[in-house]
């Protein structure tokens, strides 16, 4: 499958795959006119390095959580580690969130106090 089928079969943007490839958490195999050629995985592999994304997973982890998601590919000394890391940055997340909902409720009281 080439760059332009996958995206079109994902609604990524071709920079996205390239991108992905870039930072190593998409594959593909080069053609002889210098084509990327992706396999036929690769649509549910963006599909997860999407859903990674969007739950503000940074690329590095999500270079480490392709290996340990799915049944088949396993890898556990790679897999080990990594609930630890991925518990931290849901704490980190949690975190800040905390702050802003101070900020929030602070800015709220501010307003009440210059309207009275």
């Amino acid at each position: 499958m080439r760059i332009s089928e996958l995206s079109r079969a994902t609604g990524a943007s071709t920079r996205s795959l390239r991108y992905y490839e870039q930072q190593g958490i998409l594959t593909s195999e080069r053609r002889a006119n210098g084509y990327r050629d992706y396999g036929p995985e690769a649509p549910e592999v963006v599909s997860r390095i999407r859903a990674l994304l969007a739950i503000g997973l940074p690329t590095g982890t999500i270079r480490d959580v392709l290996p340990c998601e799915g049944s088949a590919g396993r890898q556990p000394e790679v897999c080990a580690g990594l609930r630890a890391r991925i518990q931290e940055i849901r704490d980190n997340a949690s975190e800040q969130a905390a702050a802003l909902s101070r900020t929030s409720d602070a800015l709220t009281h501010y307003l009440r106090e210059i309207v009275a």
